[in-house]
């Protein structure tokens, strides 16, 4: 058993719903054992209670929970910071040829080892990963995932129609190595699997079909893409025949439920949200890669209306970075633009980037401090002589030290992570 000293925050309830949903100790006690959270409250309190425990010093530092990402593409890595187009032709130019490089073993180890590396050391002990077209890359990313220790779910990316040859495979293939995919790693350790359609724009009606029945076999997550660029809308509009709209060619094939997280819906119609909400599926919302791709801004307050769930993915390769520190202050920044901005300050930011996140994925033990949840934190400490070092020591409030936070502290502010109480297998 061990008590963690530290500054401790977290957001065990919607900060959208609840004003007082952040929860602070600026003298904080997080007891641990065996993996779990035994008890948190402020340091005399739980080290009375637990006299014998030992304790871990950190008060120099801010104790959180570990971040959830729900929207991330493993084989982008190495494209971060292409510059200068819009989503189809930056699909074209940038993301399809490297995806393509996946067909090499080694590269796909090799990125797969950077790529969940990058997680951990960001902070980040929860993603919903946007998978590779090749299983055996599919299989890379399983392995280093289980390796790691990090909680990980993601799944073969299938599509059959306007993509580069070499990324399409017919419906019934890729449903064959989809559940072949399921069957080994599907609730594996901390492991899951999700079907990954790679969008509308490259599925034809048999390929949906096909991705519906192996959600329906195997219950697994489900992920795509939706309504991120006004052009992208089009274009799937053009391909379905007696189709509502972009949700609807998810829904006819049984791939619109609580199991469910879509990536941007920047430009939904109100029949779409309601249909969301009502359905009590997931957006995860990607302001980096709206912004670096012009995609749109993300309707933040229509989602919220409709009672959509709403969380935070990095979306690397447009995204530009694995940190949901920055990925956060983006979503504020943009948000903030919009003529309609919701009410979105510090709370709110780390809900999104770790409760909220946890929920859209089902993982009720994950996202929050709260005893009996699995002890996944990460522990951040300013750098000697930074700025935020600075900033944090004029702090009169837990929102000001929150806020400081997502402005200024990205990795190397990351001193320690957790998950399940274990640091990350490097």
């Amino acid at each position: 058993m061990e008590i963690w000293r530290a500054q401790v925050m977290h957001t065990p309830r919607d900060a959208f719903a609840d004003g007082d949903a952040l929860e602070a100790f600026s003298d904080g006690g997080l007891v641990v054992a065996d993996g779990r959270i035994e008890a948190l409250g402020s340091f005399d309190q739980v080290r009375s209670a637990y006299p014998d425990a030992q304790v871990r010093d950190e008060r120099d530092a801010i104790l959180l929970p570990g971040f959830v990402d729900t929207h991330v593409h493993f084989p982008q890595l190495a494209i971060m910071g292409s510059m200068g187009l819009g989503l189809l032709d930056w699909l074209e130019r940038y993301a399809l040829p490297e995806e393509a490089r996946m067909a090499d073993p080694e590269h796909a180890r090799r990125v797969a080892r950077e790529f969940v590396a990058g997680l951990a050391t960001n902070g980040t002990t929860t993603a919903l990963v946007f998978g590779s077209h090749f299983p055996g890359a599919q299989e890379a990313l399983f392995e280093e995932a289980e390796r790691s220790g990090l909680r990980i779910a993601s799944g073969l990316v299938v599509s059959d129609r306007n993509l580069r040859p070499e990324l399409h495979v017919d419906p019934d293939g890729a449903y064959a190595a989809g559940r072949e995919l399921a069957e080994r790693w599907h609730g594996r350790g901390r492991l899951r699997y999700a079907v990954t359609p790679r969008f509308s724009l490259s599925c034809t009606e048999g390929m949906l079909e096909a991705c519906g029945a192996l959600h329906g076999e195997v219950g697994a997550l489900v992920t795509s893409h939706m309504n991120e660029n006004l052009d992208e809308v089009e274009a799937v509009r053009g391909l379905f025949d007696g189709f509502d709209d972009y949700l609807h060619t998810y829904e006819h094939f049984g791939l619109v439920g609580e199991s469910t997280v879509l990536a941007h819906n920047d430009h939904p119609s109100q029949a779409e949200l309601a249909r969301l909400g009502a359905a009590r599926a997931s957006v995860a919302h990607c302001p980096e890669s709206n912004a670096f791709l012009g995609s749109g801004l993300f309707p933040m307050r229509d989602h919220l209306d409709h009672r959509v769930r709403v969380a935070l993915g990095t979306d690397v390769g447009a995204g530009t970075g694995l940190s949901m520190l920055k990925e956060a202050l983006t979503a504020y920044q943009l948000q903030m633009l919009r003529p309609d901005p919701p009410p979105i300050g510090p709370a709110h930011l780390l809900y999104l980037s770790t409760r909220a996140g946890a929920l859209a994925l089902g993982m009720d033990e994950v996202g929050d401090l709260s005893p009996g949840r699995a002890a996944d934190f990460v522990l951040l400490r300013p750098p000697a002589g930074s700025t935020l070092e600075a900033v944090l020591r004029h702090s009169d409030s837990p929102e000001r030290t929150l806020g400081a936070l997502f402005a200024l502290a990205r990795e190397e502010s990351v001193v320690e992570v957790r998950v399940a109480g274990d640091p990350p297998t490097a």
